[in-house]
């Protein structure tokens, strides 16, 4: 809560009033807690521990490998079980250093952190993301929409459509049911626990997607099963393509799922 006041009277005051609130409260890294000159960034040591996602990798999922196979190529795990949607990308390694950042982003108001992460998807989305996408944010379910006050997945997307000209659709596909978190659960429990989860908001709202190319985003992909079921919910619905964008995947290996 501390965090969400200052970023609100941050982007609300003067610049007077900014340079005050900054000298009475120095703006502090997310990771490593050191004192930093900008709000919402890092500092040189936590940038030098973020991994950044670059080639060669999956051409379907996305996951980076560790030698270059060729273009077509994809990883095993997509061979054996084909995700539902076309391809997917992600900016940043999921690891101790990002793990701080996320959860911070993601429980505990640390939202000044947004454009940055926005602008790391951007990057990512090379070849993903044109003026004609919609981008769609994995919704909450009300429930936790209410207690978290903001979905993090929202928020990523409209710093990506502000960055790339993409359409922005917040509120056409919802969450039909709450599911538990998908943290402990395995590859096969989160499968069935997100398992028609999802749907149009209503017919009308279904209808605008028919023949359309949808971009997901979301903040973490560990299996992918959350997206694969938005997938094949926006699939039913019509949709022509679905591709998915997030700020960071679990690579095996890592430390864990969020």
């Amino acid at each position: 809560m501390k965090h969400q006041f200052i970023h609100q009277c941050r982007k609300l005051g003067t610049a007077a009033a900014r340079s005050t609130l900054d000298a009475l409260m120095p703006p502090s890294c997310p990771v490593t807690n050191e004192e930093i000159g900008t709000f919402g960034t890092l500092s040189p040591k936590a940038w030098n521990a973020v991994h950044f996602i670059a080639a060669p990798f999956c051409p379907r999922c996305g996951v980076p490998f560790a030698a270059e196979y060729g273009e077509e190529v994809e990883c095993p795990s997509c061979i054996a079980s084909p995700p539902d949607f076309e391809r997917a990308r992600a900016a940043v390694v999921y690891d101790d250093a990002t793990h701080k950042l996320i959860v911070g982003f993601k429980h505990s108001d640390r939202t000044e952190l947004a454009p940055m992460f926005a602008n790391w998807m951007v990057v990512a989305s090379q070849n993903l993301v044109s003026e004609a996408s919609i981008l769609m944010p994995i919704p909450l379910h009300p429930s936790r929409r209410f207690a978290r006050r903001y979905n993090q997945s929202a928020l990523l997307a409209q710093g990506i459509a502000k960055k790339t000209g993409a359409q922005l659709a917040l509120n056409d596909l919802v969450r039909r049911r709450a599911t538990p978190p998908q943290k402990d659960l395995s590859a096969d429990a989160r499968r069935r626990n997100v398992s028609g989860a999802f749907g149009f908001r209503d017919l009308a709202a279904q209808n605008r997607y028919r023949g359309a190319h949808v971009v997901l985003v979301d903040d973490v992909l560990t299996t992918g099963a959350t997206l694969s079921a938005a997938a094949r919910a926006l699939k039913r619905g019509g949709a022509a393509r679905v591709d998915a964008l997030v700020l960071a995947r679990v690579v095996k290996g890592g430390i864990g799922a969020i």
